[in-house]
């Protein structure tokens, strides 16, 4: 796993061991950023469920301000947090291991919120589904939510429009935008 472009790109990424996380593949990581890499500059983003960080240190890599990482998992955390030394990014991140509802609360509480939202949790259990839900009346215009999940979950709109899907095998990753 690898960051594709920008200023980190081919920069090697530590991965959790075990199965516990999925990374994205990184050809529908490359499909995603190629369809926002020119809205990518001074974001505010989330990445929710981090896992490895991948997503969040592309678009940091790539021109976003700043990101927040999450995982309620210490040891993707410890992931996260090694590839953001790794990558130099300390200055722009922030982490939390909490669970995603505390998250959200937290982020009801900031000022400043963010503006491109990463959504990858565990598939088929309606986390995703749950987690956009929560979020969407929290953003402001011109938010965008990218949400991976398995091809056969259902992902809600609440309140966005639909701007494209991707689909490989049984991976599908839907691209939402406030207006």
């Amino acid at each position: 796993m690898r960051i594709i472009a920008g200023i980190r790109r081919g920069k090697k990424l530590a991965t959790l061991e075990g199965e516990d996380t999925r990374p994205t593949l990184e050809r529908m990581k490359q499909a995603l950023f190629s369809a926002i890499q020119f809205e990518l500059a001074d974001r505010y983003v989330l990445d929710l469920f981090a896992g490895s960080g991948q997503l969040g240190l592309e678009a940091l890599s790539r021109g976003a301000a700043k990101c927040w990482f999450n995982d309620a998992s210490p040891a993707a955390m410890k992931v996260v947090h090694r590839n953001i030394s790794d990558c130099g990014f300390e200055n722009n991140a922030k982490e939390t291991c909490i669970d995603y509802t505390m998250c959200v609360k937290m982020i009801e509480r900031e000022q400043k919120r963010p503006d491109l939202i990463f959504l990858d949790p565990p598939y088929g259990k309606g986390i995703a589904a749950d987690a956009l839900v929560r979020l969407a009346p929290l953003l402001t215009q011109g938010a965008l939510v990218a949400v991976e999940t398995g091809v056969e979950e259902e992902v809600p709109l609440a309140g966005l429009s639909l701007r494209k899907e991707y689909r490989q095998g049984t991976v599908k990753i839907t691209l939402l935008e406030k207006e």
